[in-house]
């Protein structure tokens, strides 16, 4: 039997946004009327068709059942959790890695010192939450004890967790236990959940919100030639079995994130597609992350112009990801990315 995969397009943001939304030429993404949206693009594993949402009473019945189900996920309002305001798009999570070897600021944060003062800089410059890791998970990284890796944010995370909003990366159930009895608001584990089987019963005894990423394969072998016949459908089903999977081992609620994971397994054209075609993911219900900022999809493309810092590729890409309805970007440079947005929201708000 033919799957069908619906996909919302052609977004409208800011004031006209409102305007349409008022006007009820278009659909508020989760009950936010500052972007909404009046296409939709109907994908199978052989087609695609994009329609505008005046035609959906059109389709066959079967079609347009499962059409209006999915854009009733679509249109359903978010509630808030772990500090994170679904009013607004995007949120921002901000990034601080105290460790010797992450591809892009590994070293830089690691004392007790500069590790607090960047956390409090990233907070104060708006981010919404600090996601704090304690072990690298780069392409090629090979696991850290877990004795090291809660070694390396100890300190910082009790000195800073009752004051600041955290967020824990982290793959390993006794270190989201440790973390969770400090306080941390969000557990973001970038192997899927599958890397410590132990993880899943720690998230629903502590009821606490957690990302699901999307990552082919451990650091150590994930960008050795990944492959896939259709990324975009295939990372859909993953997150669609996985929520299952979950309400299985009874985690019934929807405090849940779901990240496609940008460079976890993926050469430069699984990420372009990923980002291109991201909005598929607002069909299942949940909130989308997305690890944009510094990636390798930014020097791949840009070439010579590539830099340390990629604040030109990280931006265009947030802006882009904003456009789509992405909730939240994990950022390193928070200040630079909320500049950009502030001006293009100013810009488009005529």
């Amino acid at each position: 039997m033919q799957r069908y995969y619906t996909r919302v397009c052609n977004f409208y943001y800011g004031n006209q946004s409102k305007n349409l939304v008022n006007k009820k030429k278009t659909i508020p993404l989760h009950q936010i009327k500052e972007i909404s949206f009046d296409h939709i693009e109907i994908i199978t594993r052989k087609s695609k068709r994009k329609i505008s949402i005046s035609q959906i009473k059109y389709l066959p019945n079967d079609l347009k059942k499962k059409v209006n189900f999915d854009i009733k996920k679509i249109k359903n309002k978010k509630k808030n959790f772990s500090n994170l305001k679904f009013k607004k798009v995007p949120n921002i999570l901000g990034v601080l890695n105290l460790t010797p070897d992450s591809f892009s600021d590994g070293g830089q944060f690691k004392t007790k010192i500069k590790g607090i003062n960047h956390a409090i800089k990233l907070y104060n410059e708006g981010a919404d939450l600090i996601d704090i890791g304690g072990e690298s998970t780069r392409p090629g990284s090979k696991e850290v004890n877990k004795k090291y890796e809660w070694k390396r944010i100890n300190e910082i995370l009790k000195s800073i967790v009752k004051k600041i909003p955290i967020s824990l990366d982290t793959r390993k159930s006794e270190i989201m236990k440790n973390g969770i009895k400090l306080g941390v608001k969000l557990i973001n584990d970038v192997s899927g959940l599958s890397f410590d089987p132990e993880t899943v019963s720690v998230l629903k005894k502590y009821r606490i919100p957690f990302v699901i990423q999307h990552t082919l394969g451990r650091p150590e072998n994930m960008q050795k030639n990944p492959k896939y016949k259709n990324e975009l459908l295939e990372i859909y089903d993953f997150f669609e079995e996985k929520i299952k999977l979950l309400r299985s081992k009874g985690i019934k609620h929807n405090n849940i994130i779901l990240d496609p994971g940008i460079g976890f397994g993926k050469k430069l054209k699984h990420n372009m597609n990923l980002i291109r075609d991201v909005s598929i993911f607002h069909s299942l219900g949940f909130p989308i992350l997305v690890g944009n900022s510094r990636k390798r999809f930014i020097k791949d493309i840009s070439k010579k112009n590539d830099s340390y810092t990629r604040i030109g590729g990280t931006i265009s890409s947030s802006l882009y990801l904003m456009m789509q309805g992405v909730q939240i970007l994990r950022i390193h440079d928070v200040n630079e990315v909320m500049q950009a947005i502030k001006v293009f929201k100013e810009i488009i708000n005529k």
